[in-house]
C-alpha cells in the first residue's frame, strides 16, 4: 500500500463525508484512497479522477451516470459502488474496501499458474462480467490490474463503466481506442468500438497470460502490439508451453477469435464453457506454485527443453490512444549479397499502396459537430438530427426540476463533440420535475401513516392531535398536503390524529344547562349536588377533568352548589356585606350574540363580566345567571362563547 504523506488529499474530508486516511494506488486515470465514511462509520476506497478528468464536464456527466449503473449492479464478484460525487476539483467514487491484492500482483509474485488454478479465478471473474453484460453493461477494459483477490480467496472485479465514461471527455472522439492494448480486440483498433464479445476476447488474453505468465504478443510500440491484434491469430498457450491442457486451448481460441461473431455471445456463455473444462480437468494438470514468485514459469522437470518466456509484463495502464490504421513493421535491412524475391518485393508495393488508399479513406471521412439540443423540444430534436445526417436513439426519460417535461434533458454524444456523419445520437427527455402523490393514510394509525408517507419517498413533519367526534380516537383525521395532492420528492407532511372528544370546561355553569350540553356531545351525564358556598345550582366541579380526551359515550359526572339555598342568602352572606340591595337590575338575555357586543352591553348596565370558552366560535352559547335574572349592581356575569 502506498502510504504516501505527501498527498494533498490525505487527511482531507471530502464532501463532508469521507476523511481520506492513507493513498492505495495510483493509475492511469484515478487514484485510490483508503477513506472512512464518517456517517455511517464504515472504511470505504475512495476513488478520485485524476484533474484533467475532472475538469472536463463531459466526462463528469457522463462518470455520473455510469455510476449509477454499476452501483445497481449486484453481484458478489464485483466491487460494490456505494456512492459518487464532487467536491470542488474532486470526482470522486465512494466503493466497497477489497483488502487484497490484483491478479497483476499475483502474477508478478507467481508467475504462470496452474491450469485448474487459473480456472478458479477466471469462472468468478466470467460470473461478474456475465451479470454486467446480461443488465447491458460493458466492462471495456478487463485485465488483471482490474480483478482483486482477498486474502480468505475471494474475486472481485471493479472499475466498470470507466472507460466509458472516458470516452465523454473533450480529450477524446471518434477516432481514438480506449483500453489496454495488451488486451484490445480487434475491432477496439480498428473501431473504437466495443460490445460484450470485447470483453470476452480481453478475458481469452488474460487466461492465455494466466497460464504461460505472458502475454500472446509483445512489440517495441503499442501499435505493434495493436498490428498483431489485428493482422494475426492468438496461438494456442500449449504453443509456448506444452504442459498446458488442450482444454485451455480450446477456451483461449475460441474466446480471442478475429472476428467477433466467431466468439462465445458473451462472458456467461464463456462461464458455461469455463465450469465444464475445468470439471474435466484432472485434479492435479499442474503442480501448485510457490507463492515467493521464485518460480521460473516452466514446470521443472516436465520437459528435456523448455521452451523460452518472456518476463512478466509490467502493470497496464488504460490508454487512450489515436485509432490509426496499423501498419506492418518495416523489414530489416538485407545483406549486400542478398537476391531479392520479386514475388515479395511486389506484394509489400501492394501492401504500402492499400496502407496509403486507407489512410486517404479515413482522412476523407467527414465529422460533425453534435448539435447542442438540451432544452429543445424532443419531436423537434429529432428533426434536427436527422436532418443532419445522423441516427436518432431515444433513451429512457429521466426527472429534472429544471428542464421541463417532453425537451430533451441530455444527448450522448455531447453537444459540440465531433463525430462520424451518420452516427448514432441518443437523445435523454426529460420527464419534468419528480412528483410524489401524497398517500392516502386517513383512518391509519399515526404508526401506519408514518411508515406510508415515508415509503412514498416524504418526509413525515409534525403529528399533532385534533378533538373530533367523528372520527375514532387515535386515527388520522387528515395530512398537510392532503391526500393526493403532488409534491417534491422528501416533502414534509404533516399529520393530524383524532384526540376523539375532549371533555368540555362546564365549571360554574348553572346545572339545567351543563347536563344538557354535556348529554348533547354524547356523555351520559351524574349529577351530584353538594353544599357548598357557590352559587346555588352552579357547576363546581366535573370528572373526566376539563379538556381531558375521552372516548364518544362516556360517563360523565358534575358536582354543582346545591340549589335548594335562597339566592339572596348566598348574595347578602360574606364579601357581599353591605351592598345596596335596592340597586337591583335585570340581566338582558345576550345568547346567541357576539361575544365582544354581548360584554359591552352588560358592563354598560353595571355588570361585571368574565368570558369562558366552550366552543370557540365567538358566540354567546350559555349565560349566569340566566336571562331577565334580578341581580345588584357590580354583579359578576358569566358569558360560555
Amino acid at each position: 500500500m502506498d502510504t504516501t504523506t505527501a498527498d494533498p488529499l490525505v487527511g482531507r474530508l471530502i464532501d463532508g463525508r469521507y476523511r481520506i486516511e492513507s493513498r492505495i494506488a495510483r493509475g492511469g486515470m484515478a487514484t485510490v484512497y483508503l477513506a472512512l465514511d464518517i456517517r455511517l462509520d464504515r472504511t470505504v476506497a475512495l476513488k478520485v479522477m485524476h484533474g484533467s478528468l475532472a475538469a472536463d464536464p463531459a466526462f463528469v456527466r457522463r462518470f455520473i451516470g455510469e455510476a449509477k449503473s454499476v452501483a445497481s449492479l449486484s453481484h458478489p464478484n464485483v466491487v460494490h459502488v456505494f456512492d459518487q460525487g464532487t467536491d470542488g476539483d474532486v470526482v470522486y467514487l465512494s466503493m466497497e474496501y477489497v483488502p487484497g491484492k490484483t491478479l497483476r500482483d499475483i502474477l508478478r509474485e507467481r508467475g504462470r499458474l496452474p491450469a485448474r488454478e487459473a480456472l478458479e479465478i477466471m469462472i468468478p471473474v466470467l460470473a461478474a462480467l456475465g451479470a454486467a453484460h446480461q443488465a447491458g453493461m460493458v466492462h471495456r477494459d478487463v485485465k488483471p490490474e482490474n480483478v482483486l483477490l482477498t486474502g480468505d480467496g475471494r474475486v472481485k472485479v471493479v472499475d466498470f463503466g470507466l472507460a466509458r465514461a472516458i470516452e465523454a471527455t473533450n480529450q477524446t472522439r471518434t477516432g481514438v481506442m480506449i483500453g489496454t492494448i495488451g488486451y484490445m480486440s480487434p475491432e477496439q483498433v480498428t473501431t473504437g468500438g466495443a460490445d460484450v464479445r470485447s470483453d470476452v476476447y480481453a478475458a481469452g488474453i488474460m487466461l492465455f497470460e494466466l497460464v504461460t505468465g505472458q502475454q500472446p504478443y509483445d512489440g517495441e510500440t503499442p501499435m505493434s502490439v495493436a498490428y498483431r491484434h489485428v493482422h494475426d491469430t492468438v496461438p494456442p498457450p500449449s504453443s509456448l508451453l506444452p504442459e498446458v491442457p488442450p482444454l485451455i486451448d480450446t477456451l483461449v481460441t475460441h474466446a480471442t477469435a478475429r472476428e467477433p461473431q466467431d466468439r462465445p455471445a458473451d462472458a456467461t456463455a464463456m462461464l458455461v464453457a469455463a465450469v465444464d473444462a475445468h470439471r474435466m480437468l484432472p485434479r492435479l494438470t499442474n503442480p501448485p506454485l510457490s507463492h515467493s514468485g521464485a518460480h521460473s514459469g516452466v514446470h521443472s522437470g516436465a520437459h528435456s527443453h523448455p521452451p523460452q518466456t518472456r518476463p512478466p509484463v509490467a502493470p497496464a495502464h488504460t490508454l487512450i490512444q489515436p485509432r490509426t490504421e496499423v501498419a506492418p513493421p518495416p523489414e530489416p535491412r538485407k545483406s549486400s549479397g542478398f537476391r531479392p524475391n520479386w514475388f515479395l518485393v511486389v506484394l509489400a508495393g501492394v501492401m504500402v499502396v492499400a496502407v496509403a488508399l486507407t489512410g486517404w479513406y479515413f482522412s476523407q471521412t467527414a465529422y460533425v459537430a453534435v448539435p447542442d439540443l438540451v432544452g429543445k423540444n424532443l419531436a423537434a430534436a429529432k428533426q434536427n438530427v436527422t436532418g443532419l445526417g445522423f441516427q436518432v436513439r431515444e433513451a429512457e426519460g429521466q426527472y429534472d426540476e429544471k428542464i421541463a417535461e417532453g425537451l430533451v434533458l441530455s444527448t450522448d454524444p455531447v453537444a459540440k463533440q465531433e463525430v462520424e456523419s451518420g452516427a448514432v445520437i441518443t437523445l435523454v427527455p426529460s420527464l419534468g420535475p419528480k412528483r410524489i402523490v401524497v398517500p392516502k393514510v386517513e383512518g391509519m394509525s399515526a404508526a401506519d401513516a408514518r411508515i406510508a408517507v415515508a415509503n412514498a419517498g416524504l418526509t413525515v413533519g409534525q403529528v399533532k392531535r385534533l378533538a373530533d367526534q367523528q372520527i375514532e380516537r387515535d386515527k388520522v383525521i387528515r395530512t398537510s398536503p392532503q391526500v393526493g395532492e403532488r409534491v417534491k420528492e422528501g416533502t414534509r407532511v404533516n399529520i393530524y390524529v383524532s384526540a376523539g372528544m375532549v371533555m368540555p370546561d362546564v365549571g360554574g355553569m348553572p346545572k339545567d344547562e351543563a347536563a344538557a350540553y354535556l348529554g348533547q356531545q354524547g356523555f351520559q351525564v351524574q349529577v351530584n349536588e353538594v353544599d357548598d358556598d357557590a352559587e346555588p345550582c352552579t357547576v363546581i366541579a366535573q370528572s373526566p377533568k376539563a379538556k381531558a380526551e375521552v372516548n364518544r359515550g362516556a360517563a360523565a359526572m358534575i358536582t354543582v352548589a346545591r340549589c335548594q339555598t335562597d339566592f339572596w342568602d348566598y348574595w347578602t352572606r360574606g364579601d357581599n356585606e353591605g351592598r345596596d340591595d335596592q340597586d337591583v337590575r335585570l340581566v338582558p338575555a345576550v345568547m346567541g350574540k357576539n361575544v365582544n357586543d354581548a360584554k359591552r352591553e352588560l358592563e354598560q348596565l353595571g355588570f361585571k363580566v368574565q368570558v369562558r370558552k366552550l366552543v370557540g366560535d365567538g358566540v354567546v352559547h350559555f349565560q349566569r345567571p340566566t336571562p331577565n335574572s334580578e341581580r345588584p349592581a357590580g354583579a359578576q356575569v358569566f358569558l360560555w362563547q
